[in-house]
């Protein structure tokens, strides 16, 4: 059987596409990191890929709004070709900076589904300044939503991850819009406790990741690509995790595969 093609996005300050790389590659993948001028000049094309992905970093030096310049860049040259990809079913994700563009391209909480053609994401949602007024770097409780239908977090309880970010805070765009999320379940992933620290940027209703109602597009601001083995946890030389362990970021990461090899 053929390898699940996972399409990972880097360029204009994306730093993060090696570690996702070597997640998707553990997870059983044939990923391939791209920089996203190939795609718009059209030597690359999303239609051949079953998950594409959007690493983490600071595209285009967060300027404007972390995540804002890059979703407008897509938006003018591959709006269309994203639109087919996530109709015809292919997976998608976004950690953190990648979180952030597939929100404010539209492409969560996709509560009205996919656009017609010819027609754009509507924003709905959108991640802005931590409450804390700065950048915040450490390791946070995750609890998953066992009733979400995302795919990436199935079988998932509680764990935890690393964060690293200015602007992670999740902000719905209206009270009805909080209403669907909460009520499809599509709140896959929260932070452990609603206070700070655990809640490192005041996100509402403390959300740490979000998907579509398919749960085939997700995306969140911790980071499970550096979490793949128990040794990247930082507790492991205390006996606190298991350093034979698998990391909950492979977890997720194989979720994806698995749901990309057979069909979601």
């Amino acid at each position: 059987m053929s390898k699940v093609p996972v399409l990972v996005i880097a360029g204009y300050g994306i730093n993060s596409e090696v570690e996702l790389v070597e997640g998707f590659q553990l997870a059983g993948a044939a990923p391939r990191r791209v920089h996203l001028s190939d795609i718009v000049a059209g030597t690359v094309q999303l239609s051949d890929y079953r998950i594409i992905a959007f690493p983490g970093g600071f595209s285009f030096g967060d300027h404007i709004a972390s995540g804002r310049v890059l979703a407008v860049k897509i938006q003018a040259h591959l709006g269309e070709a994203l639109r087919e990809a996530v109709a015809s079913g292919t997976l998608v994700l976004g950690i953190c900076n990648g979180f952030q563009v597939i929100t404010k391209l539209g492409l969560l909480p996709l509560l009205g589904g996919v656009p017609s053609a010819g027609q754009e994401f509507q924003q709905e949602a959108t991640l802005t300044y931590n409450d804390s007024g700065k950048f915040e770097d450490r390791w946070c409780p995750i609890v998953a939503n066992a009733a979400s239908p995302c795919v990436w977090t199935r079988d998932l309880d509680r764990f935890e991850l690393p964060v690293r970010h200015g602007e992670g805070k999740w902000i719905h765009r209206d009270e009805q819009v909080r209403q669907a999320i909460l009520g499809q379940h599509l709140d896959c992933l929260r932070y452990g406790a609603s206070a700070y620290p655990a809640n490192p940027n005041g996100s509402q209703d403390d959300i740490a990741g979000v998907c579509d109602p398919t749960g085939r597009v997700f995306g969140l601001m911790p980071h499970p690509e550096v979490f793949l083995r128990g040794t990247q946890h930082p507790r492991w030389t205390r006996g606190d995790f298991d350093a034979q362990a698998q990391g909950v970021g492979l977890t997720i990461l194989r979720n994806g595969v698995e749901a990309a090899a057979s069909g979601g």
